[in-house]
């Protein structure tokens, strides 16, 4: 729900139309505060990479012509920015990827539409890395983008713009899109709230490289971000549904309306990568939270996934698509595609089976909190520092696979700081098509306190 903050700087996406709702700020009022904060924060930072603000003031009248006291438009006059591999109609996108820098679509892809119908204010694109292949944000075209809460560090990829505008104040809300933690580690890193949706909800046209088109790529999702969980929701209800007149999209609500009532699986690290105790301990301590309350939290279950066989699945298929089109590409055979989707299958079923006695799943988003700029291109020699020993860096795609690969909907929710300053949280796991279940419960440890 909205908290009724008036603060512009610190209010939620619903806070912000309900101010325009009333008429006790203008949508115009509202971009250029939003317009000024942005030009006040992203110099240091470079998370904003693509500035629309003329049109956004055209969009913001229009909104305030057309205004009425009971205006059914969810995001009224909320200025916002998307990730740049999002496509706007006139302006660039690029992917990072230099021979790209003057591509510009002409047309909005279908769930930017969506937000501009709602209500929302597009102020331009924030910066991603090359090919979207990386949890640091840097590419040619843009540079680098910076944790806001320690430049030195990363703000995750490859919606890094995303979370570091966030996270700074310069907007409410964000559109990013995740594959391999792309969403989810960057909010865990920025101290913001993501939300991975079920594979295949949200529209992915226009979400291509530059100059493609063609199938939605396996595994891949687009999903909104922002300051609050009630905010990740109600953008979902925007953006979510079929582009066909066909067959409409119809999720089941959450499972519960109280905390007390749900019953939660806290993921431990058998088979999966070490996590940093500061990491952890967060996590732990929220368990013991929610215990307090009612909560049944259980950490071991019969019946879970060999993560270490799921693993190896979902990096064959991954690769299968971030690979598409390069020229050193080995794609698999169509055969071993199609094993790879029947065991997909298998393993949603595995995990429903699993939802029939728990509600959702904690685990950590990243082993880590945010890591040091990483200028070593070959991801074979890159290592992350957990709990003082050196770890692959690839390791990290277990906590991005755990949803992505049986397409299980996923959302990131902060929970604290570590020793150093830096934010920290989980991610909230659920049953395929259950977005409403994991989207209640982060509301809830948001309203009772239990997230950062």
């Amino acid at each position: 729900m909205a908290s009724g903050n008036t603060n512009l700087e610190t209010a939620t996406a619903l806070d912000t139309a309900a101010l325009v709702r009333s008429g006790k700020i203008s949508a115009m009022e509202a971009c250029e505060a939003a317009i000024e904060r942005i030009e006040a924060k992203n110099g240091p930072l470079n998370a904003v990479v693509v500035k629309d603000y003329d049109r956004a003031r055209t969009a913001a009248k229009a909104i305030d012509e057309s205004r009425t006291a009971d205006d059914a438009r969810p995001l009224l006059g909320v200025p916002m920015t998307v990730k740049e591999a999002n496509d706007v109609a006139g302006l660039p996108t690029t992917w990072g990827f230099e021979m790209f820098a003057n591509f510009q679509p002409q047309e909005d892809a279908p769930p930017i539409a969506r937000l501009k119908a709602a209500g929302a204010v597009i102020l331009g694109k924030t910066n991603v890395p090359v090919a979207l292949v990386d949890w640091q944000s840097v590419n040619p075209v843009y540079g680098r983008t910076v944790n806001p809460y320690d430049h030195s560090r990363t703000p995750g990829g490859s919606s890094g713009g995303s979370a570091a505008a966030l996270a700074a104040g310069m907007v409410p809300l964000e559109f990013g899109s995740d594959i391999g933690g792309s969403i989810r580690f960057p909010a865990n890193f920025c101290g913001v709230w993501g939300h991975k949706p079920t594979y295949g909800i949200v529209p992915l046209k226009g979400h291509n490289p530059p100059g493609t088109d063609g199938v939605d790529a396996p595994l891949a999702v687009v999903g909104p971000m922002a300051r609050s969980a009630a905010d990740l929701s109600a953008a979902l209800d925007v953006v979510a549904g079929p582009l066909n007149e066909g067959w409409k999209l119809d999720l089941p609500v959450a499972r519960h309306q109280t905390l007390k009532d749900f019953s939660v699986l806290v993921l431990g690290a058998d088979d999966l990568p070490p996590v940093d105790e500061e990491v952890s301990a967060p996590i732990e301590a929220l368990a013991g939270e929610l215990e307090k309350l009612g909560v049944q939290v259980h950490r071991k279950m019969p019946g879970l996934p060999d993560f270490a066989s799921v693993h190896q699945d979902y990096m064959r298929l991954l690769m299968t698509v971030t690979t598409r089109g390069t020229p050193d590409a080995q794609p698999m055979d169509a055969h071993t595609y199609l094993s790879l989707l029947d065991a997909q299958l298998n393993l949603q079923r595995q995990w429903a089976s699993i939802f029939r006695d728990i509600d959702v799943v904690l685990s950590p988003t990243f082993s880590t909190a945010a890591f040091p700029h990483i200028d070593e291109p070959d991801w074979g020699k890159r290592t992350l520092n957990v709990n003082g020993q050196a770890e692959p860096y690839a390791s990290q795609l277990m906590w991005a696979g755990l949803a992505t690969y049986p397409g299980l909907p996923s959302t990131a929710v902060p929970l604290a700081r570590t020793s150093e300053g830096l934010p920290t949280g989980m991610q909230v796991v659920g049953n395929l098509h259950e977005d409403r279940t994991t989207l209640a419960f982060a509301e809830m440890l948001q309203d009772e306190g239990l997230s950062a």
